[in-house]
């Protein structure tokens, strides 16, 4: 159930009831031969999939963060650190005022962790409000599905070409991971890794990508049990 598909008096009598809300945080930036907006596409269906078995309402996605590496990638749509935190502040503080106090943040983008500090201080400020921040792609419930096929996970390799994240067909090959001299800025980052792929298998089986969605949907369910 998702804000768009709801009027304000929707919104004001679901608040008589339930407190918590779900945040989609994504980007808009190069996934090798995936769509540009994977970080959202992600987060989002992991948001439906737990909607649907909670009830718990899902807050219009923010389709955009900080990607500043990328930015020499056409598509790369990128903010300034600055701007996202006070993004992510102000959405907070406007649905924080109307009565929701319980949340789960689904972030598709490494880029946006930054976030995490700001939120933590409006914790310390904002009487009631609890907080949780899930990086899918690195948590423990997603590294141990890699683990288990032997396979690398990285940014735009068969970690993220879901069904719903694939625009074209993909490269049966292996790629060889680059070697990162460190920071990199745009120019240098796109000289470094080429297609966008940051190296390892394009793609995997779906039974293996059904089991990534489902093992990271546990956990997203299992985050919104909060305490009373």
């Amino acid at each position: 159930m998702r804000f768009e598909e709801l009027n304000w008096f929707d919104i004001e009598n679901y608040l008589k009831k339930e407190d918590r809300l779900i945040f989609v945080m994504g980007a808009c930036e190069q996934h090798g031969y995936l769509s540009v907006t994977a970080d959202v596409k992600i987060p989002q269906a992991l948001a439906d999939a737990a909607s649907q078995k909670t009830g718990v309402l899902v807050a219009p996605s923010v389709n955009f963060g900080c990607s500043p590496y990328f930015l020499d990638y056409p598509g790369t749509l990128s903010l300034r650190a600055t701007t996202f935190l006070d993004l992510t502040e102000d959405l907070l503080r406007s649905v924080y005022r109307q009565g929701f106090r319980r949340f789960v943040f689904l972030n598709g983008h490494g880029g946006n962790n930054l976030a995490m500090t700001r939120l933590y201080e409006l914790q310390n400020e904002l009487p009631g409000m609890q907080i949780k921040w899930y990086s899918w792609w690195i948590s423990n419930s997603a590294q141990m599905v890699a683990q288990k096929y032997e396979i690398r996970p990285s940014h735009a390799n068969w970690l993220e070409a879901f069904a719903f994240t694939r625009v074209c067909d993909l490269p049966k090959e292996e790629k060889t991971p680059p070697i990162v001299p460190g920071l990199c800025g745009a120019k240098q980052t796109k000289a470094l890794y080429g297609d966008g792929s940051f190296g390892g298998l394009y793609q995997v089986d779906e039974q293996i990508m059904q089991e990534l969605f489902e093992v990271c949907l546990k956990d997203i369910i299992q985050l919104l049990e909060f305490d009373d």
